[in-house]
């Protein structure tokens, strides 16, 4: 197996939620040039960090006829698919008609992953199934993300001069629904900032999606040991996140600081995080009540970070 393509959209969380079935390929096939199609801000995180060598973007214009029935291929593409000893796609397409349009391109060996993950097992294991198909089992379902030198010099310098030791927090998600209530996060970051027993400093990480909570976060923390780290790449916040204590939801963030070896207390409401959670051992889920993300105290957040 000499070259190897693996198909694969998603967000954040979905993506990482792939690098152990990445990781089995790679200690299969470990000479193989492996390849990543997939949203490129996303993908990188994997891109000559141990697990592929080259990252291409879905969103690449001229793929659109991929998507497309008895559509004109374009020859670069086509032969650029062709190359490859196997393709897994992770895909929607119920209809067949990326495959076909891939069988037509002369792509012999093709797997399909699971578009969507159901209920019934982890979301890790459910995304390594076509392993099965090779022959190949993944050993090892707590992903891992190796930042670069570059990815960690950035870190160091942005947390030059921060008081040890870091707490970041992530008060956003996919989901309103699965996001402790703004209240809660405020009352939270009063306690810890407020404590004579933590000297440490606190991060709030944010994507454009988490935009209005960390904007008035930021008008009520305005205090030197509080930093935004806002719209960060992701192997650099990778690399930040390795250096503090993380508090999130069930989210793409949440995934990244426990693949990065952070100490993550996730908190968890309508979603099962018997499917969804980060496998990692640096992992502690606390679950509202019947679902209920109201249910979880500020005191019990506290507790499982064990600052004092």
């Amino acid at each position: 197996m000499n070259r190897i393509l693996v198909i694969r959209g998603g967000a954040i969380g979905d993506f990482i939620l792939t690098l152990p079935t990445l990781k089995a390929l790679r200690e299969a096939y470990p000479q193989a040039h492996l390849e990543i199609l997939g949203y490129k801000h996303i993908a990188v995180l994997a891109e000559n960090r141990f697990y592929a060598q080259a990252v291409r973007s879905i969103e690449y214009g001229p793929l659109s006829s991929f998507f497309a029935k008895n559509s004109e291929l374009p020859t670069d593409l086509a032969n650029h698919f062709a190359s490859f000893d196997l393709v897994i796609s992770y895909l929607y397409d119920p209809d067949g008609i990326f495959e076909n349009n891939l069988r037509r391109c002369g792509v012999e060996n093709l797997i399909h992953g699971p578009a969507k993950v159901d209920d019934r097992g982890h979301a890790a294991r459910q995304l390594a199934r076509p392993l099965e198909e090779l022959g190949l089992r993944a050993s090892d379902f707590a992903p891992r993300i190796y930042p670069s030198t570059e990815d960690r010099k950035f870190a160091e310098d942005f947390l030059r001069g921060m008081p040890r030791p870091i707490l970041a927090i992530h008060a956003g998600s996919g989901s309103e629904m699965k996001n402790w209530p703004i209240e809660n996060w405020i009352e939270f970051g009063n306690v810890v900032l407020d404590s004579d027993k933590f000297r440490g400093s606190l991060i709030i990480v944010s994507g454009e999606a988490d935009q209005g909570r960390s904007n008035e976060l930021e008008t009520i923390w305005r205090n030197d040991r509080v930093q935004f780290a806002r719209n960060l790449p992701l192997p650099v916040l990778a690399a930040l996140l390795g250096h503090a204590i993380f508090v999130g939801h069930d989210s793409g963030i949440s995934h990244l600081a426990a693949a990065v070896g952070a100490k993550c207390i996730l908190l968890f409401g309508p979603t099962n995080p018997e499917v969804w959670a980060p496998m990692n051992e640096n992992v502690e889920v606390i679950r509202g009540l019947n679902g209920d993300m109201r249910e979880i105290g500020c005191d019990d957040v506290i507790e499982a970070i064990s600052l004092w």
